[in-house]
């Protein structure tokens, strides 16, 4: 049987985290479900540990304390998976800007043989809803940005919603990932291309955070914006 983990680091979504653990668990294709959250002091917790009494066995939760950056946040969250012997784990946001009923479709090709699978908002025109048009301009540049700096493949480097193949993550030295916001993305994608691993994008509509507040910030963008700058100058190896 094919085991297949969401991954979904949080802090201070206790107005949209149990309505995700619903729709997760109500899709046609059975998904685990790990909550890493880094002590939300609005209970969002405190929420998952109560419905984890309703789905102890595909429910869980990793407590860390304090903010420690969505990008250790995934890489705690792979190295779970990994431990726990699934087979294909997928990032997804709790606000849902990610639609959960794509998940279906990031599993479908990765199912196919692709080693990453993007939800690209970008590979067929731009497919975002809600954002303002400043915010829109500088997440669409960027990604065009990353493209022509690196020559990756992709449409659009910087997405937060992937499906990754378990021989993706045993191949990536997890340990060589040192960007922590949302140029961990793009290290993550690049460093797996790099690899040789397969590639593709699966459109999606990105629709804004109608619930709770973004993360987003200008230290993460630099981040991003630099980091990617050293990227084709990395040595790339796989994990031992």
């Amino acid at each position: 049987m094919t085991r297949k983990l969401v991954i979904i680091p949080t802090y201070n979504e206790k107005e949209n985290v149990s309505a995700m653990i619903d729709k997760v668990f109500s899709l046609p294709e059975a998904f685990d479900l790990l909550v890493i959250d880094d002590g939300s002091p609005d209970g969002t917790a405190a929420i998952v540990k109560q419905r984890q009494q309703e789905f102890p066995e595909r429910l869980h939760l990793l407590e860390r304390s304090g903010k420690l950056g969505l990008g250790t946040a995934y890489l705690t969250g792979f190295r779970w998976g990994l431990e726990h012997g699934f087979d294909f784990m997928c990032e997804m946001d709790c606000d849902f800007s990610h639609n959960p009923d794509d998940l279906v479709r990031l599993f479908a090709a990765a199912a196919k043989g692709n080693d990453v699978v993007v939800g690209s908002r970008y590979v067929k025109g731009v497919n975002v809803v809600n954002w303002p048009m400043s915010r829109l301009l500088m997440s669409f540049f960027a990604s065009k940005y990353v493209r022509v700096v690196t020559r990756m493949p992709l449409h659009d480097a910087t997405a937060g919603f992937v499906c990754y193949s378990r021989r993706a993550l045993e191949t990536i030295d997890l340990d060589r990932i040192k960007m922590k916001g949302y140029g961990f993305q793009i290290e993550m994608k690049y460093t797996a291309w790099r690899l040789g691993m397969k590639l593709a994008e699966v459109p999606i509509v990105f629709v804004d955070r109608q619930e709770g507040t973004s993360k987003m910030s200008g230290g993460i963008f630099g981040e991003a914006f630099f980091g990617v700058l050293g990227l084709p100058w990395r040595r790339i190896r796989k994990r031992a």
